[in-house]
């Protein structure tokens, strides 16, 4: 089965479309998803930026949080423009960094998407990542402690210089046969490329 590598950060606007619907539409392609949350921190800094560039550029802002509430209407996922933006999604990241393989993952992935832009929720409270967790029948306070250690957060931030490795300045991005695909209009695009994508 040929593999989708889905880059996404918590704080990313665009990725919350890209995330409600990629495995749904790799799937019917017969490709095989790989979630690989980063930071856009360190890929921004890089940049010269010490924010998101919606921040910085008002008016790339506002058409974007029109944009972005087209995109959601046409999805059919809710949408409420966040109170606080970006929001600090690092705990979030490394708990689905540390725990990639397992099979609650994804939607523990969409629920930590759907507190930020649809409930306004702050993702980066332990008591609302431990929420997403206990709906997903999963020990927060293990799931958490584990995320902590050492090991996972050089895992998270090892995975975000392989993003930028790989040449990755933004969200969300798809990698396919070594193919770079960025943006959420850009899925169908990389699944193409598989050679995989069946159409309708």
């Amino acid at each position: 089965m040929k593999k989708l590598e889905f880059w996404f950060e918590f704080a990313s606007t665009y990725s919350y479309p890209a995330a409600m619907r990629v495995e749904a539409v790799a799937e019917k392609s017969g490709v095989q998803v790989l979630w690989r949350p980063f930071l856009l921190g360190p890929v921004f800094k890089k940049q010269g930026w010490n924010d998101s560039p919606f921040n910085l550029y008002p008016d790339k802002g506002r058409y974007m949080w029109r944009d972005l509430q087209r995109v959601c209407e046409k999805q059919g996922i809710p949408f409420n423009k966040p109170s606080v933006f970006p929001r600090n999604g690092l705990l979030a990241a490394r708990i689905a960094s540390r725990f990639a393989g397992e099979a609650w993952t994804p939607e523990f992935i969409r629920q930590i998407y759907r507190a930020n832009f649809d409930l306004d929720l702050d993702i980066s409270s332990p008591d609302i990542v431990s929420q997403c967790l206990v709906n997903l029948d999963q020990n927060p306070e293990d799931t958490i402690n584990r995320a902590e250690h050492a090991e996972s957060k050089e895992k998270l931030k090892q995975q975000t210089e392989r993003a930028q490795q790989l040449g990755i300045f933004g969200a969300p991005s798809f990698i396919v046969e070594g193919e770079l695909f960025w943006g959420n209009d850009r899925l169908e695009a990389a699944l193409e490329w598989s050679g995989q994508l069946q159409r309708i």
